[in-house]
């Protein structure tokens, strides 16, 4: 009786070590490091000052596991497309989802665009491109 109550618990231990779920490459990549803006372009010019577009975009920004995090001054919620080539980030500070393009994501650089409406001309977009480094 105690052989098979051994065998029941390693054969437990091997069945939810099976069905655990494997983190992708692009998964780590994003949520192991703390992430540093490099650069926050909007058409090509920089927008990362206080009172421009991408301005509390700046600064540190870190995705959890779990799905939350920080990006730069804001807080919230983010998630990978099924194919894991597009990053949405959802904050209540922000009117719409960020939905971007990932561009490149390594262990050391993570590379973003998307564009986001214009409120004064909504027939031309803002093109945004954000990039960032593993500190």
């Amino acid at each position: 009786m105690k052989k098979f109550i051994v065998l029941l618990i390693i054969a437990t231990g091997l069945l939810v070590l099976s069905c655990s779920e494997k983190k992708s490459d692009r998964f780590v990549f994003l949520t192991t490091p703390v992430w540093t803006t490099d650069t926050l372009l909007s058409d090509g010019v920089d927008a990362s000052g206080p009172l421009q577009l991408l301005g509390k975009f700046k600064g540190d920004a870190r995705f959890y596991e779990d799905g939350t995090g920080y990006f730069g001054k804001y807080k919230g919620e983010w998630m990978f497309s099924v194919d894991e080539k597009n990053l949405t980030i959802m904050t209540d500070s922000l009117p719409i989802p960020i939905v971007a393009d990932i561009r490149e994501l390594t262990k050391s650089s993570l590379k973003i665009t998307t564009s986001v409406p214009n409120p004064l001309n909504l027939t031309d977009p803002f093109d945004i491109r954000m990039t960032f480094k593993a500190r």
